[in-house]
């Protein structure tokens, strides 16, 4: 019995094997005009593969680059798009920079202190005591996500104090979301009545276009 395994290794194995096979067929054209229009109709096969990317834009670009790699880069036809060459498809990707910013506060986020920053650098009074207010919530929030039981309000202002390297001006009378409510908004599971008014939504815009 012959196995895939025993077989040569597919290059693009999403074509199969009979692809392959034609793809190969055309290396033993000599006439270089009849091994073009043998390619053509190759390509016309392959394209019938996935009729459904026909209309994709450079979608038959891509179908002759396929080709030629199927090729090993070696058929020498005459191609309606440039063919790719070889040292570029080969050539390793530079390797991306780890982030190596230090976060303070991890259960916090990298967000959290650039919220921070945004407060330090923003100067209009109302603005800043509305980030403060935000940022705040949204710490406790994150703080939530680790501690699932409660924080004090207390903690969130000593850590938002670290974070922004002093005492920050804390508006008056400041009262943060309480831990239920940010815990019920994270686990808030649309209701018979949210998916009735999305129903009808979506016959109202049935009936008017």
């Amino acid at each position: 019995m012959d196995y895939n395994s025993q077989r040569k290794k597919l290059i693009l194995p999403e074509y199969g094997r009979n692809i392959q096979m034609m793809v190969d067929h055309l290396a033993t054209i000599t006439d270089r005009d009849e091994r073009t229009r043998a390619a053509k109709t190759v390509i016309s096969v392959m394209g019938n593969l996935y009729p459904h990317l026909r209309d994709v834009p450079d979608f038959r670009h891509k179908l002759w680059d396929h080709l030629m790699i199927m090729s090993n880069f070696t058929l020498d036809i005459d191609s309606p798009y440039p063919l790719p060459e070889k040292d570029i498809l080969e050539e390793k990707p530079e390797k991306l920079p780890y982030n190596n910013h230090r976060i303070k506060y991890k259960h916090y986020g990298l967000l959290t202190e650039k919220l921070v920053e945004k407060i330090k650098e923003t100067e209009d009074p109302e603005i800043k005591r509305v980030l403060t207010v935000l940022t705040a919530n949204h710490m406790k929030k994150s703080f939530l996500t680790w501690n699932k039981d409660s924080v004090e309000d207390d903690q969130i202002y000593n850590d938002i104090n670290t974070l922004y390297g002093g005492n920050i001006e804390m508006p008056e009378g400041m009262i943060l979301s309480h831990s239920k409510d940010l815990l019920q908004k994270k686990n808030t599971k649309p209701t018979n009545n949210n998916k009735q008014q999305k129903n009808n939504k979506k016959q109202f815009y049935k009936k008017h276009n």
